[in-house]
């Protein structure tokens, strides 16, 4: 993200997902909740539009497009 341009909206995003992938790279149920990773990317998403286009709505829908394609 650092590459992009973008690595001062996600400063703290590296520390916050530390420990919830296993070593492979795959999610680690058993540390957290898949809702609950998706929910805290969908507020990162929607202070990242707040700043950079002034509405959060932006972001809407990404929390209920990742569950009904991926949250089984």
């Amino acid at each position: 993200m650092e590459g992009l341009g973008w690595g001062e909206h996600f400063g703290g995003l590296a520390g916050q997902l530390e420990g919830v992938f296993g070593a492979d790279g795959t999610f680690a149920h058993d540390r957290l909740r898949f809702t609950d990773l998706v929910d805290g990317v969908e507020e990162l998403l929607e202070e990242l539009a707040r700043r950079e286009r002034g509405d959060e709505e932006a972001a809407d829908g990404f929390e209920e497009y990742v569950l009904r394609h991926y949250g089984g």
